[in-house]
């Protein structure tokens, strides 16, 4: 087996705050819409953050009750999106050991680790739920679609804070090059909007606090920018290696056709151009492409000054002025672990549709970013190749290519 080359994306899955599924989430996105809500619930009143973006569907509700009562709203999600992906790749008839599976979480189940704990504190230990355990653990998405759909090649849980989701691609990738498997789901998740989470980032100035205009609070790039906005989610791929897929006859959406990891070493929460750019040379260099081969890309850009300039000058460094760059977290918000592999889906599907979305409220374009940015309306093209960043606390650094 090849240790390079490119690899098949043939099935695709997402849930995030602007739709229940792939196209609903992509058809937002063009549309230009934001999931960012005021947080109405009443354990919020007393927080210095009041908006977020949530899922527009509970995941609870779509799971039989006996069902839903054992896994965190985390592996709901998982779950979820990796039936979708699955769906959309024909449910491929591959051998169990064959079959791998790779979800990235940045935060684990602290929905059900902090719920418990106040359980915990309030009736003793003997009201803990049995199933604590299970849905805590990190690996809990992981293991759950690895069960779900009987993937005996590995479940493995890459976690990497915000880039998590990006590295669990990366690792798919890399299992099909090394001819461990000839079929990956992969993909990250992310669900913890709590007041325990959303007062911690705040209290560390990464979170923005406005709250009079929530759809206009997350905005990239924007000289007006205050934070970014914490949202949840979830997006998958099918990844399969070339022969296998054309074998049976798969529709393919593009491919992943190279990825690179790097850790800056430096901070354990600023931003670093070096490490970034560094990650962005080497996925090139692993796809067997140039600076000048990319068209588009997918920016990490959380919306906090810090994180966008440094983000700028790698790509500028880079790839330099004449690529297309969107931010879609202004619509998403950030889902944390999710984000890497929602945006390398946004940027999977700006090549095959032709079509990059808009940063949204993107007012006043922060004159220090010498970049293509695009605003106002998406941008058409015919572009053949994207790169798609994911950055997170720890120095993490992760560039995805993704070709036509």
């Amino acid at each position: 087996m090849t240790r390079s080359g490119r690899v098949l994306v043939t099935g695709v899955g997402a849930l995030t705050p602007l739709g229940s599924d792939a196209p609903s989430s992509w058809a937002g996105l063009l549309d230009g819409k934001s999931g960012v809500r005021l947080l109405a619930e009443e354990w919020a009143a007393e927080l210095p953050v009041h908006v977020a973006a949530g899922l527009t569907v509970d995941p609870a509700s779509l799971f039989p009750r006996a069902e839903a009562r054992k896994m965190d709203r985390g592996e709901q999600i998982a779950v979820l999106s990796a039936r979708e992906a699955w769906r959309d790749a024909g449910a491929p008839e591959v051998e169990p050991e064959r079959l791998a599976v790779v979800v990235g979480t940045g935060t684990g189940g602290v929905l059900t680790t902090l719920g418990q704990d106040d359980v915990f504190e309030r009736a003793g230990s003997r009201r803990l739920s049995p199933f604590a355990v299970p849905m805590l653990m990190p690996n809990g998405p992981a293991a759950w679609v690895s069960m779900d759909l009987g993937a005996q090649g590995g479940a493995r849980t890459p976690v990497s804070a915000c880039a998590s989701g990006a590295e669990a691609l990366a690792l798919g990738q890399d299992l099909i090059r090394a001819g461990r498997a000839d079929v990956v789901v992969a993909g990250g998740v992310e669900a913890c909007l709590h007041p325990f989470t959303l007062a911690a980032f705040a209290q560390m100035k990464a979170l923005s606090t406005r709250s009079t205009d929530p759809e206009g609070v997350s905005r990239p790039f924007d000289l007006g920018r205050s934070g970014f906005v914490m949202g949840e989610g979830a997006g998958m791929m099918v990844l399969e290696r070339p022969e296998f897929a054309e074998a049976r006859g798969a529709r393919t959406h593009g491919t992943l056709a190279g990825s690179a990891v790097s850790s800056s070493a430096r901070h354990i929460t600023a931003s670093d151009p070096d490490g970034q750019a560094l990650a962005m040379e080497q996925a090139l260099r692993d796809a067997g492409l140039t600076p000048a081969d990319i068209g588009v890309v997918h920016a990490h850009a959380t919306s906090t000054e810090s994180g966008d300039l440094a983000e700028a000058e790698a790509i500028g460094r880079v790839v330099g002025g004449g690529a297309a760059v969107t931010a879609t977290k202004s619509m998403t918000g950030h889902m944390l672990g999710a984000s890497g592999t929602v945006g390398a889906l946004a940027a999977l599907f700006a090549l095959r549709d032709g079509t990059l979305p808009a940063i949204r409220n993107l007012d006043e374009p922060d004159p220090r970013v010498d970049l293509d940015l695009v605003r106002g309306e998406p941008r058409t093209g015919h572009w053949s190749a994207a790169l798609a960043n994911s950055f997170g606390f720890g120095g993490h650094n992760v560039s995805l290519v993704l070709t036509r």
